[in-house]
Order: structure tokens, then sequence, then C-alpha cells
């Protein structure tokens, strides 16, 4: 059998599916636990359900709790729904803090309560801290296995506390002053124990301003101050500034992705559907909102035309230009509310350079209006030979092209006013607004304008 190590994605994909069509299960299953827990997680979500479920019974014990922490949320909940109270809580036991917490959210409260009476008095309170939080705080994503020391001592009595410790918990880069009541007063990095002298006392060397996280804080803020401050791990702290636990890097990436995956999906209206070979019916019904909130918007944007069938059956070269200028508004409009959605998740946008914004768009919306105008205009007098109908097209195009980028700053902040998530509701009332503005645009203007530049033009 090849080395499960050195095969792409694809090709584990492509094995683990041969092992199973080809019965060749004690090969798939040293091949499985062979690899990492993110490997095998990856295996699953990319395999249909009965093959998953065959993949699955295959993982040792020792691997399950591992691979489960790694699944998304509907992966995970299916895999666990089958799983028995005591294989679930065994599962678990040898997770991180963290991980164990973020877990259990999940989970019934008869499984949680089983989980926590089966571990020792430290282990649970550390989970019971974190589960008081928000998983989607600091405090919810924290671990609280932490290294701490006192300021009152020298470099010699650390290190020697370190070695007597010996394994200290992943991602550890510093450790953390606290003082009795442990209060957070900074931090020493592990590169500087070890070029410092021993008789060198913690209080004259360590960190005082390094960022400590407020256990509140959103975990998007949090990924922001970790990029920006380029941070392997954070300590966090209570509202009085004790020491509740850290932050460390791994935890951070997962939002990050979770963040990008979220803006992906949601632009697509598939949010909420994290399987992607979950069963047909919830995927069904997942989907079916947005279809049907589309269908809506396109039945609004039929509603305008009709009131101008007369105009369109007067003039056939309108009938087969007057998709251009939607589509065009649909566009521009689509650059500028990704931009602005881009701005809103990172922070860059607010009440002092809203109107800045504006102009902005408002001038691009102008440029980008003139020049396609133009463009249109006279593609519409060569090829058709209309020169009204290029008129017309032209000044419906520049409309829709200042109205879209307008639409595409507006829309998205007025949804995150309404407490609403711009990424999910935001395309589909932009290309609500640019089909009306487009086909209301055209239509009306032929309606208004076409006799008289008949008259002006014959």
């Amino acid at each position: 059998m090849v080395n499960s190590d050195n095969l792409s994605k694809e090709e584990r994909l492509a094995s683990l599916s041969g092992a199973i069509e080809s019965g060749s299960l004690f090969t798939l299953q040293r091949m499985l636990n062979a690899l990492h827990p993110a490997e095998i997680a990856h295996l699953l979500e990319s395999s249909p359900l009965e093959q998953r479920k065959i993949a699955w019974e295959l993982i040792k014990r020792e691997n399950e709790g591992l691979v489960l922490i790694e699944l998304n949320d509907d992966v995970r909940s299916q895999l666990t729904e089958e799983m028995d109270t005591v294989d679930l809580v065994e599962a678990l036991k040898d997770l991180d803090t963290d991980d164990m917490a973020d877990f259990l959210q999940g989970l019934p409260d008869t499984v949680i309560q089983e989980t926590l009476a089966g571990m020792g008095r430290q282990e649970r309170e550390r989970v019971e801290v974190v589960l008081g939080y928000d998983e989607d705080t600091a405090g919810g994503m924290m671990d609280t296995e932490v290294v701490t020391i006192r300021s009152d001592v020298n470099v010699d009595v650390v290190l020697r506390y370190l070695r007597i410790k010996g394994e200290l918990p992943s991602h550890t880069d510093h450790v953390i002053v606290v003082d009795s009541y442990d209060k957070y007063l900074g931090v020493v990095s592990l590169t500087q124990l070890i070029t410092s002298q021993p008789d060198d006392a913690i209080l004259d060397i360590m960190d005082t301003r390094y960022l400590s996280i407020p256990a509140h804080l959103e975990n998007a803020e949090v990924a922001d101050l970790f990029e920006d401050r380029d941070l392997i791990s954070a300590p966090v702290v209570s509202d009085l500034g004790k020491l509740l636990g850290r932050i460390t890097i791994d935890d951070v990436v997962d939002v990050i992705r979770e963040q990008a995956e979220h803006s992906i999906k949601s632009m697509a209206g598939v949010n909420s559907e994290d399987d992607l070979f979950a069963p047909i019916l919830p995927s069904v019904k997942r989907r079916a909102v947005w279809l049907g909130t589309n269908l809506i918007t396109a039945f609004m944007a039929a509603a305008v035309i009709s009131q101008f069938t007369d105009t369109i059956e007067s003039a056939v070269a309108l009938a087969v230009l007057m998709g251009i200028v939607p589509s065009m508004g649909g566009i521009a409009g689509s650059q500028t509310l990704t931009m602005v959605i881009r701005g809103i998740a990172l922070g860059q946008i607010g009440k002092s350079n809203t109107r800045d914004l504006l102009k902005k768009e408002l001038l691009l919306g102008v440029i980008n209006g003139v020049l396609w105008a133009f463009v249109v205009f006279c593609i519409s007098a060569v090829a058709l030979k209309d020169i009204e109908i290029g008129i017309l097209i032209a000044v419906a195009m520049m409309l829709n092209l200042i109205a879209a980028p307008l639409s595409g700053v507006l829309l998205p902040l007025g949804l995150r006013k309404l407490n609403i998530d711009p990424a999910l509701a935001g395309s589909v009332l932009l290309t609500t607004v640019t089909d009306i503005v487009g086909y209301a645009g055209v239509l009306g203007l032929a309606a208004l304008l076409l006799p008289y530049l008949r008259s002006v033009f014959s």
C-alpha cells in the first residue's frame, strides 16, 4: 500500500473510496489511523454518507475525540447522534479544555453533565469556567491550562520550576506573571528567560505592556488582534483583571477559517449548510428560503417590465438590449458590496468615514456610467443602426451604474444597523435594486422619450 503521508487530499479520498468498494477494510483501517486527526476529519467531510459511516467505524477509539473536534458542526452532530453516551464521554476525556468546552456546547445537557461528572475536580472546574462564556467570545475559546509565576522570584527559580513541571502546554511562548490573587501583571517570554542571568529578578525582565484580552471580547476582534500584532498566544482576563486563561494561535486560525467560510457561503445563501453531503431534505429546506426570496424579487422585476409591454412591442431593439442595463448594474453593485462587507468585517467602516466612502463610490459610479454609456451607445448605433435606442440604453446605463455602487454601500450598512448579516442578505437585495432600477430606467425612459426621439432623428 502507498504511504498515505505522501498522498494528496484527492488521492487519499480516491484510496478511501477504492478500499470501501473493494472491501479492503483492513487496509482502509491502517490508512485512516496512520493519518493526523485533521486529515481524517477532511476525509470524512469529503465522503458521501454511506462511505463516511464505514470509515468512522474503522477509526480507533483513542482517536475519535481528536477527529470529532476537527469536524464541522453538521458532520460532528451526525456522528455523535449515533454514539451512546458512554462512548462519547470516553472520546472526550483526552481533549484540551478549550476543545472539550467547544464540543460540549453542542451536546445535550445530559451528555454534558455525564462528561463533567467523569472528570477530576480541577479539570471539571476549568471546563465549567469556559462553558460560562459564549462560544464566540474570548472566554469561550480560551484554554485554562496556563503556566504562571510570581514577580518576586528570580530567573533561576523559574527555570527550575519549569524543569520540574516537565511538559508545557502547546504553543507556550510566554509564562504569565500574576500576583497572589491571580491578577494579571505581565509576561516573560521563554527567550527572555533563557537569555537572562539566573539571578535576574522577574520583576525587572517581565513585559508589563503585553496585550491581555478581555474575556467578553468577540472572537472576530480577537482574530484581528492576533493578526495585527503577530501573536502566538495571549492571556485572557476578567473585568477585574484576574487571569482566566489564554488563547493560542491554533484557535484563532479556526476563527479566521470560519469567517472566510461564512462569507463565501453567505453570498450564496447557504450559510447554515456545513456538510457537503448532507441529506437531501435538510439541504432542500435550508436553501428554499433564499430561493424563495430570490423568486419574489424576480417577480418584482417582472412586474416592472409588465407595465411597459406596449413600449417593448413597439421597439424590438429595446427588448434585445434592455437586459444589459440591470446586468451591468448588478456587477458594479456587487463589486462595491463585496468591498464594503469586507470593510465592515475588518472594522474599517464607521460613522466617521461613511460619507467619504459614499462620495468616492458616487464619483466612481458617475465615471463608469459615462464611460460605459458611451460604449453602449456606439455599439447600439453601429450594430443596430438605431440611434434613439442607443441614447435610451446609454442614459439608463448611466443611471443604474450610479445607483448600483450607492446601493452597494447603503444596503450593508443599513442591514448591519438592523442586526441582519449583510453577507447573507445583501446580494439578494442588491440584485432587486439593480434589476428594478435597470428595467424601470430603460422602459420608463422609452415610454417617455422614444416618440420624441423618433421624431427628432427620423
